[in-house]
């Protein structure tokens, strides 16, 4: 056990890594490791069986931290996406498929039917990873495609119960009960425990949690509570399955009802460190798993398979984000998303290989095609980015200049967040404004709220004479990009010497190229924010309200100061870090001094003042 350890983690470090540099993801990497290492190729670790049922466990985990992540009003809006869209995905993969292998493959109906159930389901791990990734999960089509999953683990548990019926010999259908302790009881009374198990997972985690978790965290030993974690999942996951019902819809359910928990971030850390391990483990042994022997004796029909799973899928799915109205690229991302076999698969394929509903050659090839069109998610995701990308780089032309609104007061470059808020304040003085965004998607917002923006880039002169910069008093930028924030300060101190400039700065280092390209008014996008909950976490700490006050309108102005003394230096580390830190020093000298004052000040009050003090407290 030790070495087989040393050889997936071994293969982990060096994939993975090198993987992510390509630009392919961790996903692809643990999956290239897993065929790296596997029987067919230096033949390092062999069958896999044994550590896919282990590995699975971290979807399981995985399932159980995206719950945290729902609260119940949030999984209750999901609601439709998740009968609607799930159903519909589930229905239609599934018939489409039936026909097809029925009909044009001539496969007994029972076969095909199976093959349909398996092959309509997709890889909650791979999928959820990818996203999560990539920063999609958020989006609409992470969205849709997380309530896809999620009704596809449901789905399994009623799959579950119909395989049996497929089966051809009777006394095959009471083979695999996989532990299940009801298995043998009426159908009634099994959907009865059923339902009372998840209510009590449901009471349980609203009404006991709570003191259990305070009670585990008053021992202040994160390892016991680390184990008590551990203990929840597997034994929710554990008592799921002696039922026949999904561990991972289990864990989820769990996961959502402690995701109002004071307790949930404990959770998550704790958690998370062994959910990606263990689909770490769980991609390596898919990438073991697949059969190359079989895939070169069979080449060209695996590829015609799985090139028309990923074809058949992809089209069922296209229509129905159509059908659900999503955006244009939401509905090619929600698309290739999901156009893949899952690991669930394996588990039916476990299950319809011992009821003899698919022979063993069948059954070798079903899987071989369901790990290569797991392996070709990730590209196809990657190939979404890369489209993503080129349309992102081949934009749609501008607004021609003729068609934007001149103005002889304020031109407002960028109207996102930050823009918008300046841009208001402006408007509600009564100041004209001309507004430039480089952002369709933006615009097309703003247009709700009865906002005139021009679709362009201020960068452009020409956008800009158009904007009536020659005339105007003020240009505003408000854009997001450091590099452009710049671009754009340089053309226009250039070209329109009269024109005031007031500009986002990013960061500290941002602020100071702009002071060097002449742009004084400025602000960084999060000291003010800081600064005034600095003043505010001041006053909690027992300090008055005019004490923290005085500090912070003292930091501010000091930090000002500093800025005009050290810009010079900005680019020379060295230099720069020992000046940083005489102002510092300089910084808490000033703050002492001034409570010392506020001390003598404060004594004044009751009569016991020199005459300096007297003339400190009148200047103050």
């Amino acid at each position: 056990m030790l070495e087989l350890a040393v050889v997936y983690l071994a293969a982990a470090i060096i994939a993975v890594p090198v993987a992510k540099r390509l630009g392919l993801g961790s996903v692809l990497g643990y999956l290239l490791a897993g065929i790296l290492i596997g029987p067919f190729l230096l033949g390092l670790v062999g069958d896999q069986t044994d550590v896919m049922h282990f590995a699975e466990f971290g979807v399981v985990m995985m399932l159980f931290l995206v719950g945290l992540e729902l609260q119940p009003s949030r999984l209750w809006k999901l609601r439709h996406s998740i009968l609607g869209l799930g159903g519909l995905q589930v229905t239609l993969t599934t018939l489409l498929i039936f026909v097809i292998c029925k009909e044009v493959l001539a496969l007994q109906w029972q076969t095909s039917m199976a093959i349909g159930l398996m092959l309509a389901l997709s890889s909650t791990a791979i999928v959820l990873q990818s996203l999560s990734e990539k920063g999609w999960t958020k989006q609409e089509a992470g969205q849709n495609a997380f309530s896809v999953l999620l009704f596809q683990d449901i789905a399994v548990i009623p799959i579950l119960a119909l395989l049996p019926l497929l089966a051809f010999s009777d006394t095959m259908a009471t083979v695999s009960d996989h532990g299940n302790l009801i298995a043998h009881y009426p159908v009634y009374f099994q959907v009865a425990v059923s339902i009372a198990v998840i209510a009590a997972i449901i009471l349980a985690g609203k009404y006991v949690s709570a003191p259990l978790f305070r009670y585990i965290a008053e021992t202040r030993l994160r390892e016991v509570f680390t184990l008590f974690a551990l203990f929840l999942v597997i034994s929710i996951a554990v008592i799921m399955q002696k039922i026949g019902l999904s561990p991972a819809l289990g864990t989820f359910l769990a996961g959502v009802v402690l995701a109002e928990s004071d307790f949930r971030h404990e959770l998550e850390v704790d958690i998370e460190p062994f959910k990606g391990l263990l689909l770490g483990l769980f991609f390596i042994a898919v990438g073991a798993s697949i059969d190359f022997p079989l895939l070169f004796e069979q080449f060209s029909t695996v590829v015609l398979l799985v090139v028309g799973l990923i074809v058949i899928k992809a089209i069922v799915l296209y229509l129905l984000a159509v059908f659900f109205k999503m955006e244009g690229r939401q509905k090619l991302l929600f698309t290739l998303a999901l156009a893949q076999g899952g690991e669930f698969a394996f588990v039916l394929l476990s299950l319809t290989s011992s009821l003899h509903i698919l022979d063993p050659e069948q059954t070798k090839l079903t899987t071989l095609v369901v790990a290569i069109s797991m392996l070709m998610a990730p590209l196809l995701l990657m190939i979404y980015d890369k489209m993503l990308s080129n349309t992102n780089s081949t934009q749609a032309e501008f607004d021609k200049p003729e068609n934007i609104e001149a103005t002889s007061s304020v031109i407002i470059a960028g109207y996102g967040r930050f823009g918008q808020i300046i841009g208001r304040l402006l408007s509600a003085q009564g100041y004209h404004l001309s507004i430039l965004d480089h952002s369709p998607s933006q615009i097309e917002m703003v247009k709700r709220f009865v906002t005139t923006v021009h679709y362009g880039d201020a960068a452009r002169k020409d956008l800009l004479d158009a904007s009536g910069a020659e005339e105007a008093k003020l240009l505003v930028i408000a854009i997001d990009d450091a590099d452009k924030i710049l671009e754009i300060a340089a053309m226009a101190k250039k070209h329109y010497p009269n024109l005031a400039i007031v500009a986002r700065a990013i960061d500290r280092g941002h602020a100071y190229e702009l002071m060097k390209l002449g742009v004084t008014s400025f602000k960084r996008e999060t000291f003010d924010s800081a600064l005034n909950l600095g003043v505010e976490a001041l006053t909690l700490l027992g300090n008055s309200q005019e004490t923290s006050e005085r500090a912070g309108k003292l930091f501010a102005e000091h930090d000002e100061e500093s800025m005009q003394l050290l810009v010079d230096l900005w680019g020379d580390d060295h230099t720069y870090g020992i000046a940083v830190k005489q102002r510092m020093e300089v910084l808490k000298q000033v703050l002492t001094n001034d409570l010392k004052e506020q001390d003598k000040i404060n004594t004044c009050h009751e009569g016991n003042c020199d005459e300096d003090t007297k003339t400190n407290k009148v200047n103050l």
